[in-house]
């Protein structure tokens, strides 16, 4: 039974440090909002994208604590990465050079 308390604790902590991450992120960019994805035995991503168009994710070990995450944080999450949500993401000269070079094989 110990184990299994400490387990939900260590838990717990994951979901209040990424939901402590996700709210600064918020604040940082005018509110955000984010999508969780599987990334198979590594965990889930959780996506975020602000309201000034900035983005950034975080990983978290299991959907589980992901899921839990983002609701203590309060954001609206999606189910998708499309549509308008994705229309919000606004990238730079970096991110644009970068897939540039993904193409032509730099």
């Amino acid at each position: 039974m110990a184990d299994t308390q400490q387990v939900d604790a260590r838990a717990e902590r994951k979901v209040a440090r990424l939901a402590r991450e996700i709210s600064a992120f918020s604040k940082a960019h005018g509110g955000a909002e984010g999508q969780v994805a599987h990334i198979g035995e590594r965990g889930a991503r959780i996506v975020l994208v602000g309201e000034d168009g900035g983005w950034g994710d975080l990983v978290a070990p299991t959907y589980e604590i992901a899921e839990k995450a983002v609701e203590k944080a309060g954001i609206t999450v999606h189910e998708s990465f499309d549509g308008e949500f994705a229309a919000k993401v606004r990238t730079g000269p970096y991110e644009w050079k970068r897939m540039a070079g993904i193409q032509i094989g730099g």
